[in-house]
């Protein structure tokens, strides 16, 4: 391959002028934090918060830190304890466990298929042992979510959905994040909105909500936000709530709004990306695209594929290979984590049983970023060298 990509995996998009003139204005007059306001006005962050439970459809928004703080406190509105397990995915990222941990919790993994989504046979098996589970769409792929659902009611066990890729999403019309009882987001730089870190918690749950406020650090200023529960639903709760802040600002908030108002077009410019990518990656020999199923409307920030039953070597020299020509590839079947790419078996906090199947897929899962800084003809590009190094190693092989 003679090739080269030279473009960036890591350069985003400049945030729009409406989101730096709005973040200006909020330096220019110095209240930063969320509740210190002057008379009569409604805070960047209290506005951002209505703007958000309206663009998902749901009754109540919190804005905090990160999205790993959104679902440490949906697990602790929740009333999970110190020594409660709690499901959640084998393949998915490290916050997501470590929020369960965070709480003292112990995590219960649950594998993984081909394509890349919670393995509902393994569900089923391991329902009964916890009454939670942190459900993670990790790298934006949606499971059957009737089904999950109907799994878990069945033995009411409450979902939080981990929804850090799926940000305007759906399956079946029904948003990413509104399917269980707490929708939790991200606003980190990689993510489909960028305010650096961020996040967002939302629910229709009147109590859940009211004890989200508090433990985010509200202490008594819950009146002042546009998308909580009225002043009644906190008359016991704040007394009994512990404050654990983890609050937005309104200088954060102020970048995100006029992201969340584009993000309806955003997603359909990453899909446009994924879509070339996945073209230029169909029928290479010894590779598989991960199928979307019709129900899913996604959201291709990220793309992934499988080089199943490869030798370890052999997919290590086709990351290092797309990596001398300029493609930024990850690996999840390592040995060791690297960057993002921890995985089950990397979280020695969790005591978890070797998971056979999910090894088998995990060591075959190949990422990629597709930042919306990508032409359509870097997509092409791309594909090119991928499907190159990687017709050219299986051909070594045969």
């Amino acid at each position: 391959m003679t090739e080269v990509f030279e473009g960036s995996f890591t350069q985003q998009e400049p945030i729009p002028e409406a989101g730096i003139e709005a973040a200006l204005a909020v330096l220019r007059h110095g209240r930063l934090h969320r509740y210190n306001t002057v008379a009569d006005e409604i805070s960047e962050t209290a506005q951002l918060e209505q703007e958000f439970a309206a663009c998902v459809g749901a009754k109540y928004c919190l804005a905090v830190a990160s999205g790993g703080y959104a679902m440490g406190t949906a697990l602790r509105a929740l009333g999970v304890k110190p020594g409660d397990k709690v499901l959640s995915n084998a393949f998915t990222l490290a916050p997501v466990p470590g929020a369960i941990a965070s709480v003292g919790a112990e995590p219960v993994f649950v594998g993984v298929t081909e394509d890349l989504t919670i393995d509902l046979e393994d569900l089923q098996a391991k329902i009964g042992q916890a009454r939670m589970l942190l459900l993670s769409h990790m790298r934006g792929h949606i499971c059957d979510m009737d089904r999950l659902m109907s799994i878990c009611d069945a033995a009411g066990v409450q979902v939080i959905e981990d929804c850090a890729h799926t940000m305007g999403a759906a399956w079946n019309g029904v948003p990413s994040g509104r399917h269980g009882v707490v929708g939790c987001y991200s606003c980190q730089t990689y993510k489909h909105v960028n305010s650096g870190e961020g996040g967002f918690l939302v629910t229709d749950d009147v109590a859940l909500a009211a004890r989200a406020v508090m433990l985010s650090g509200s202490y008594m200023l819950y009146e002042r936000h546009l998308a909580a529960p009225p002043p009644e639903a906190f008359a016991t709760i704040r007394y009994e709530t512990p404050n654990i802040s983890g609050r937005m600002d309104n200088l954060r908030a102020a970048i995100l709004r006029p992201q969340i108002a584009d993000l309806e077009t955003q997603c359909a410019r990453w899909n446009e990306r994924y879509l070339r990518l996945e073209a230029g990656l169909r029928d290479t020999p010894g590779l598989t695209v991960i199928e979307r199923p019709p129900q899913e409307t996604m959201v291709g920030s990220s793309i992934q594929f499988l080089l199943l039953d490869w030798p370890g070597d052999a997919v290590q020299e086709v990351v290092r290979r797309c990596g001398a020509l300029g493609v930024e590839l990850k690996w999840f079947g390592a040995a060791e984590p690297v960057a993002f790419t921890s995985r089950y078996d990397s979280w020695r906090y969790a005591d978890t049983p070797p998971m056979p199947k999910s090894d088998r897929v995990l060591a075959g899962v190949v990422d990629m970023r597709v930042p919306l800084t990508f032409s359509l003809e870097d997509c092409d590009l791309i594909a090119r060298i991928i499907r190159a190094e990687v017709s050219a190693a299986f051909q070594r092989a045969a």
